[in-house]
């Protein structure tokens, strides 16, 4: 298979994937409605440097011992599915605000951008489901003659794609007319989705 060839259905795959919603979408849509599209920016950003380490292990052959090791996934579904559990409790705890403004102008709980983004790398970082996922993607491409710079391309372009898209859900999240139609339910938005997170880390822990 030549490089554009698997450039073109490795880039199928991996929209497709990131579109489906899982743990990134609802938390960098949660922290996009309740603190703003810079937040929502760098949640997507961790998400997709936390994908970084997935390629990293991946590309070095990593990723189809820790598929094949069941202790060893066993322990990653353990803790991925306690931080989603954490996650969603925080949306849980969400109260209603008095008023509904312009989000620039919200009184949220300060939280600086660095701890935002550590909070959407471990949220990617954690996710069981990645080394399994990459393992089917590049057994999809690869061949034993491929060279190790064109794999190594395609793991940049999936973490840039998963970065433009969850950036892009930011974006259209924090627009003022699509924002304030969720801003008058915004705390029953959060709940939903920490509700969401919450099943999604039991249904990790037990599948």
């Amino acid at each position: 298979m030549d490089f554009w060839q698997g450039f073109i259905i490795i880039t199928g795959i991996h929209l497709l994937a990131a579109i489906s919603p899982g743990p990134d979408f609802i938390y960098v849509s949660q922290q996009t409605l309740s603190r703003g599209r810079a937040a929502g920016l760098m949640c997507a950003l961790g998400g997709g440097l936390g994908f970084g380490v997935h390629i990293l292990y991946s590309v070095l052959g990593l990723a189809a011992v820790i598929a094949s090791a069941a202790w060893l996934l066993t322990a990653i579904k353990i803790a991925g599915g306690a931080y989603l559990i954490y996650l969603g409790y925080q949306g849980l705890k969400a109260k209603a605000k008095k008023d509904v403004m312009d989000i620039s102008a919200q009184q949220v709980e300060p939280e600086s951008s660095l701890r935002t983004l550590w909070k959407g790398f471990l949220c990617n970082l954690l996710n069981p489901k990645a080394p399994v996922y990459l393992v089917s993607v590049f057994t999809v491409v690869l061949s034993p003659e491929m060279p190790m710079w064109q794999l190594s391309i395609y793991g940049v372009w999936m973490m840039f794609l998963l970065f433009l898209w969850f950036a892009t859900v930011a974006f259209l999240l924090s627009v003022p007319s699509v924002n304030s139609r969720f801003q008058k339910a915004g705390h029953w938005i959060d709940r939903i989705l920490g509700g969401l997170m919450v099943g999604l880390g039991i249904k990790v822990i037990s599948g």
